[in-house]
């Protein structure tokens, strides 16, 4: 039942959102969040906080650029953690650069402390790692950032093949069009479903029907997979194969950015791997298209330009030749299972289909 205010001049808000920016923080999470805020806020498009509001609070007065380098004001300085049901903070660049000051870590640390709900929005969980208000909690994060938030935070478990992930009153969120999917939780907690329905029907992002399983990020990455490697040249050769799938660099470029020569290259996957970078790189890409396939929202066509295939009937022959099925086949194994959530086929082991030591301690 909605609460009013003494004047019942206006319901009081019954989802009260407080927003820090850290610096250099990805604008389009950011508009995302805001503009499901706004329009769950008001009936139509009116953008009247009555439902929800929102504030940005920044310790520092001067604005805050994203980025893209647009810069945004804040509304005012922290103001008392109880006056709000949840407090987002929305990251973005990393390499190096200090993302908040000591005064914003204290003020996660209070808000933690009065029991506000607190939120990550892409390498927001960053911010409250180094906040230490994670401690217990696994993390949600893109797989783009994986390798960065295990090499700072090797004690905290990694979750990176949902969309968003919530525990108790932490809720980390991968970034991008995970930040859709997270805010359309919270509003369907606060505010009830069809209003979170509404919102993105305004927004024109309204998605298909689902099971109750967890919205998956749409690639698994395969960093874990090579966790007893100890190269960092592999690693980072690894991490630059995930970030271009869908026009595949070439063995000289990878070589090149990482100071050797392609046949260096070469020989180090040949004596870690037992395979060829080449080889290598196509796994990885059909990996991902095996993801893509289950998740059901994209043409086999589609898929095979997604990762980086010259055209469908080379795509489908290395695909059978990797899984044992056909594209087509691995999409219409899908099937429910009986607690409601989603299970495939099978893959056969990769290790029989490119014997290789990928899975092996060495």
């Amino acid at each position: 039942m909605m609460r009013f205010q003494s004047d019942s001049a206006r319901p009081t808000p019954r989802l009260r959102v407080g927003i820090i920016l850290a610096e250099n923080f990805t604008l389009s999470a950011f508009s995302l969040f805001v503009d499901y805020l706004r329009l769950a806020g008001d009936k139509d498009d009116n953008s009247r906080p009555i439902l929800c509001n929102w504030t940005i609070m920044n310790s520092r007065p001067d604005p805050v650029r994203s980025s893209c380098d647009i810069p945004i004001s804040r509304h005012s300085e922290f103001r008392d953690p109880s006056e709000f049901d949840c407090i987002a903070v929305v990251g973005g660049l990393l390499h190096g650069r200090r993302q908040v000051d000591d005064s914003t870590l204290q003020y996660l640390r209070r808000a933690a402390s009065a029991g506000v709900t607190l939120i990550g929005l892409c390498t927001g969980v960053f911010v409250l790692c180094r906040a230490r208000v994670m401690e217990g909690r696994a993390c949600c994060l893109s797989w783009y950032h994986r390798q960065d938030f295990m090499e700072e935070f090797p004690e905290h478990e990694v979750v990176s093949d949902r969309m968003y992930l919530v525990e108790g009153d932490r809720i980390t969120c991968s970034g991008g069009g995970g930040t859709a999917d997270m805010v359309l939780y919270l509003i369907e907690q606060y505010l009830g479903r069809q209003v979170a329905k509404k919102a993105s029907h305004i927004l024109l992002l309204d998605r298909p029907t689902r099971s109750n399983a967890p919205l998956l990020q749409p690639y698994p990455p395969i960093i874990d997979e090579i966790n007893h490697i100890t190269d960092s040249r592999i690693r980072r050769a690894v991490l630059e194969m995930e970030q271009n799938m869908n026009e595949p660099v070439s063995i000289s470029r990878l070589a090149s950015y990482l100071g050797i020569s392609s046949r260096q290259l070469e020989r180090l996957f040949h004596t870690t791997l037992g395979m060829k970078p080449t080889d290598f790189y196509r796994l990885i890409r059909l990996r991902y298209a095996r993801s893509l396939l289950q998740q059901g929202e994209l043409s086999v066509t589609e898929i095979a330009v997604e990762t980086g295939f010259s055209d469908c009937a080379h795509f489908s022959r290395h695909f059978k030749s990797m899984f044992g099925q056909s594209p087509s086949e691995v999409r219409g194994a899908k099937r429910l299972v009986p607690d409601g959530g989603i299970s495939f086929m099978p893959e056969r082991s990769l290790t029989e289909r490119v014997g290789v030591r990928l899975f092996e301690e060495l």
